[in-house]
């Protein structure tokens, strides 16, 4: 008895298993290069920016306001407060108004002195005509009136001081 082992069939040759490959490089630039890129785009942000402060910084300021339109800009706003605010208010502040745009436009002492003593000083000036010589003394009588003496007054009243005061503003050796 012929004891061998049962032949098995032969087996198909196995390609062989290669190890894996080492992984590939695939941004298309060298590191060196991005750096470069990045630092030049940060450079002209950089230089925009500064081109963008330096030209505001550069422009010239708007002039200031004049007298004439800061007064004219506070008497509209006083014309909207005829009717809710009371004579006596009223006449203050619209003397406020003129006053201040007397001493900013002209250089007088207008806040600082009584409606007599600032007439008295207008008398000699050639500043004013005769014609704004008259409305502004028209209208610091009324004002003085009705601050002082407290007589009735009217929101009527208040119109006519607000259209003195805006005509002398506007006329006044415009």
């Amino acid at each position: 008895m012929n004891l061998q082992a049962p032949s098995t069939p032969a087996q198909p040759q196995l390609p062989e298993i290669r190890d894996i490959a080492s992984p590939l490089d695939v941004f298309p630039w060298p590191l060196w290069m991005v750096l470069v890129a990045v630092a030049a785009t940060v450079l002209v942000l950089g230089l925009i920016v500064f081109g963008i402060v330096w030209y505001v910084r550069r422009r010239p300021a708007a002039p200031p306001p004049s007298p004439r339109t800061i007064a004219m800009r506070e008497l509209e706003q006083l014309r909207g407060q005829i009717a809710t605010l009371d004579p006596y208010s009223f006449s203050v502040k619209v003397s406020d108004v003129l006053r201040t745009f007397v001493e900013a436009q002209y250089g007088l002492r207008a806040t600082h002195q009584t409606s007599p003593e600032f007439l008295a000083s207008l008398s000699g000036s050639k500043e004013f005509s005769e014609k704004d010589k008259d409305l502004l003394t028209q209208f610091l009588e009324r004002c003085d009136l009705i601050k002082f003496a407290h007589i009735e007054a009217s929101s009527t009243d208040s119109a006519i001081l607000h259209e003195r005061a805006v005509a002398f503003v506007q006329g006044a050796r415009a």
